[in-house]
């Protein structure tokens, strides 16, 4: 009998769900024992071998060799049986993946057949998760029964997953364990993956610039904010995509955040609360049931938040004369609530066809309250005078998304043959009501001079629909081809209004305000092919997409007039090749080296030619004639698997983009006073950039209670611009690391100690689309951008170091581990902030900012859960067939 490792098959048991399950890899002590390893399913079909026609009433007995105790000898035990349906179809589900089994298949009229079946535990190529995924849920084909003695081939199922995984094109890191993030969001989640770098604002960056976030393999309006950090399974970084995935995106790469689901027959779930110092709470919970047919999965969440930030910043302006000083404090207090609710159902037709429809709904609402302080110096020859002015901004913010998906999936009978089709459909909408009273002093200590009132009131639409086929044949053993098509639809619509308020009345300012909508569609399609001639694959790819833009912008010139401004752009069909290579080496030792080219539109925000005025001291206005961005990508790791659950990972990577859509400012006459010159932020395609480094993972068991996993990313980047009035930046050498420590102590306690470190870093050029997933930008909870001295990086600088500790401590407890409490202790040493410096030909500022620094959280979580097939017993169409159905229940209790 082959050695099968026992390592994987624990890791399998987590990932499978096991650790939300009393009993399972998360519930007592010799967890290994009764009920806990019976994760496996074998499915088929037995045909007439002349017809191919379905055989009704087969008799499917599984048998394993097992020691009676009572006799002290082996013998053969059926611990999984059933009569096959009328179109000749079987599960048989809850089987235990370790041992081999035979597989015992008879019927009236044929012969019998009695052939081997197992659960070996290997990965596919390149890591390949469809074929890990396929052994704990193995489709056996069609089953020919025949008039002569002719025995069927021996079907060996494969299958596993660690906790860790480099595939051909993505890493795969399981969060199901990480405590930091309990009662969280998606946010904290990425604060403990490896490649991820996250700011005080829960923006996320990928190598630098912002990824793409998808959600179970599709793009979402959803932001990292969201989505409950309970609801996530594993997190994917595809740092180089392949032909198979958007081109869009630019330099950045996707983010797949894998949501948890179940489809083991029976019932699981959980139930969370918790509350923080701030005395708000949150709590959530989620099931899934398994019945015949039919599963339902669902989950909810309701989290309370209240940030409080605060910052400071100093500003040389060098566009008019004389010159001012800037001295600007901020204190900023976000108050509010967001509620996160999905739901689904799983329809198996039949063993090969599966029907899903599932919905997602998110509400959430925030009052934002800042107070800013703003001394000026105007810098006469001559001396100097100042005034000292208060703004006080009290907004309301209201957002909701509500998604719905429809796929369906056919398994063919050849392993691993499925074609998949999914429709899916996402509005947001958000409400921004803002109040924005200054006061204005002859000084600090002064009398007041005057006040000045101005209303903000915004609302936006945003439709996103998608659908998209998917077919995947592997031709052989060793090869693999796989097909698709998709189609993007997107419509956005949005109202700005501004009003000064004048005697307690708010008047309209047309000329300020605007209207617009747009629509943006994109369709594709793809191929790839793989293959594995001894220990070396590849994976060929081409992408083909074109898209149309067009948007309409109704505002109010200078004179009073109505004017309707109305721009497109088509991008025609362009074709985007990948490359993808790996090599197997000794000892566990793997190289891999891929190239691909992407594309980035420019979106909505940098296209629309209305400037914003809702911010006075942060101008915005994109430009119609940005063409899209293209990026060349190359990417060589080496990987190695060491030890019984080590691994390091090694990647050089270089990215070269042309066009590269990047900020800039320009200086224009006041809309309110033409003597004077005003700063708008807008965009421009650069000539070129490039972004490179290295990058290292590793993670390893110190000792049985000590795990330990380092991440070090070394890069640097260069934006190349002809421009006058660009000051010229050099490109810099960055670095940031990350170390995260898990000790399992006695009496049940685990710890949780994790840093991060980020050096001095260039701006980002901000031209790379897909959102990191903050909550900041417009239609965000904020406010007005300028709270905390607004728009950065249309300008050269660079921000500076920062560092923070983060720690948990869970304490599992009640029978089974059923129960855990988890304290949370964020920032530990106040040192996370952001300190930027940027300039340009107009100013030089310097903006400093904190929030939320040592904050505690305590969480509460039961586990529930039971497989036990006796409390779902199947509806089978004749009363022997569920006498053999229960009796095969008696026999796995």
């Amino acid at each position: 009998m082959k050695k099968i490792s026992l390592l994987p098959i624990l890791v399998l048991l987590t990932l499978a769900g096991f650790s939300q399950v009393p009993g399972g890899m998360g519930g007592a002590r010799g967890g290994m024992g009764g009920g806990n390893m019976n994760i496996g399913r074998f499915y088929g079909k037995i045909v007439d071998a002349k017809t191919n026609k379905g055989i009704e009433a087969v008799s499917i007995q599984l048998v394993q060799n097992k020691f009676d105790t009572i006799t002290k000898k082996r013998k053969d035990t059926v611990i999984a049986g059933m009569l096959t349906s009328k179109a000749g179809d079987f599960s048989l589900e809850n089987l235990p993946i370790m041992g081999n089994f035979r597989l015992k298949i008879s019927a009236i009229g044929y012969k019998e057949i009695d052939q081997k079946v197992a659960f070996e535990m290997k990965m596919g190529q390149g890591g390949d998760m469809s074929q890990a995924l396929a052994g704990i849920d193995k489709d056996l084909g069609n089953i020919k029964l025949e008039g002569d003695s002719k025995v069927l081939e021996s079907v060996t199922v494969t299958g596993s997953k660690p906790l860790v995984t480099t595939s051909i094109d993505r890493k795969v890191f399981n969060v199901e364990k990480n405590i930091t993030s309990a009662g969280g969001t998606a946010v904290d989640v990425m604060r403990n993956v490896p490649s991820l770098n996250v700011d005080i604002d829960g923006n996320v960056t990928l190598r630098n610039n912002a990824p793409q976030i998808y959600v179970d393999g599709r793009p979402t309006t959803l932001t990292l904010e969201q989505i409950p950090a309970d609801a996530i399974a594993s997190v994917e970084v595809i740092t180089n995509p392949s032909a198979k995935f958007d081109a869009s995106g630019g330099t950045a790469g996707i983010l797949n955040i894998v949501l948890k689901k179940n489809r083991k027959a029976g019932y699981n779930g959980n139930l969370r609360a918790g509350i923080d110092q701030r005395g708000k709470y949150n709590l959530g919970g989620d099931i899934n049931i398994r019945q015949n047919k039919i599963n339902v999965f669902a989950s909810a969440m309701y989290n309370q938040r209240k940030s409080i930030s605060t910052g400071n910043t100093d500003r040389l302006t060098l566009v008019n004369t004389p010159n001012t000083q800037l001295f600007q404090d901020d204190k900023n207090i976000s108050e509010g609530y967001f509620a996160f609710m999905r739901g689904g159902v799983d329809y198996f037709i039949d063993n090969r066809n599966t029907l899903t429809l599932s919905g997602v709904y998110v509400n959430g609402r925030f009052k934002p309250e800042s107070n800013s302080d703003i001394l000026v110096d105007t810098l006469y020859t001559a001396g100097k005078t100042s005034s000292f002015s208060n703004r006080l901004s009290n907004s309301t913010g209201e957002f909701k998304n509500r998604g719905i998906d429809l796929g369906f999936k056919h398994n063919f009978a050849k392993a691993g043959k499925e074609w998949t089709a999914d429709a899916n459909f996402n509005k947001s909408q958000n409400e921004n009501s803002n109040d924005l009273i200054t006061k204005n002093y002859s000084s600090p200590s002064g009398p007041l001079v005057r006040d000045f009132r101005q209303l903000i009131d915004g609302f936006g639409n945003n439709k996103f629909f998608t659908i998209q086929t998917d077919y995947v044949d592997p031709l052989t053993a060793n090869s693999k081809l796989e097909l698709g098509a998709r189609a993007q639809i997107r419509s956005l619509e949005s109202v700005n209004d501004i009003s000064i308020v004048s005697g307690g009345t708010p008047i309209k300012v047309p000329q300020l305000s605007s209207q617009y909508k747009n629509s943006d569609n994109v369709y594709a399609g793809y191929v790839t092919f793989s293959n594995k001639v001894k220990n070396f694959g590849y994976q060929l790819g081409l992408r083909a997409e074109s898209s149309e833009y067009d948007g309409e912008v109704k505002t109010v010139t200078r004179a009073g007039k109505d004017t309707t401004i109305n721009y497109n752009n088509n991008f025609p069909i362009s074709l985007f090749p990948s490359i993808f290579l790996s090599q197997k080496l000794k000892n566990n030792q793997e190289l891999q080296m891929n190239v691909s080219r992407r594309i980035n539109r420019p979106n909505f925000f940098q296209l629309f030619p209305f400037t914003d005025y809702s911010d006075t001291l942060n101008l915005s206005r994109g430009n119609p004639n940005l063409v899209p961005e293209f990026t060349y990508s190359s990417e060589i790791s080496y990987t190695k698997t060491y030890g019984t659950s080590n691994s390091f990972l090694a990647s050089i990577y270089f990215k070269y983009t042309d066009n590269l859509i990047t900020r800039y400012q320009v200086a224009e006459p006041s809309p309110i006073n033409p003597a004077d010159s005003v700063l708008i932020n807008t965009y421009i395609n650069a000539n070129s950039s490039y972004v490179g480094g290295l990058e290292l993972i590793n993670r390893h068991t110190i000792k049985p209670w000590w795990d330990i996993t380092t991440n070090l990313n070394l890069f640097t980047s260069k934006i190349n611009i002809t421009d006058p009035k660009l000051v010229p930046q050099d490109n810099v050498y960055s670095w940031f690391g990350k170390i995260s420590n898990s000790f399992k102590l006695p009496k049940n306690f685990t710890i949780q100690l994790s840093g991060d470190y980020q050096s001095k870093t260039i701006l980002p050029p901000g031209g790379s689309g897909g959102g990191g997933g903050g909550m900041g930008g417009r239609g965000g909870m904020g406010g007005g951008g300028g709270m905390f001295g607004g728009s950065q990086s249309a300008s050269q600088g660079y921000i500076r170091a920062t560092y923070g500790v983060d720690m948990a401590v869970r304490f599992d407890f009640m029978k089974e581990k059923r129960a855990s409490l988890t304290l949370n202790f964020s920032d530990v040493f106040r040192t996370r902030r952001s300190d930027v410096y940027s300039e340009s030909a107009y100013f030089i500022q310097n903006s400093f900012r904190r929030r939320d620094p040592q904050f505690f959280r305590l969480n509460f979580n039961w586990r529930f859960g039971k497989f036990d097939m006796s409390l779902f017993k199947r509806k089978n169409m004749k009363g022997e067939m569920e006498g053999m159905q229960n009796g095969m229940q008696g026999v796995q209790q």
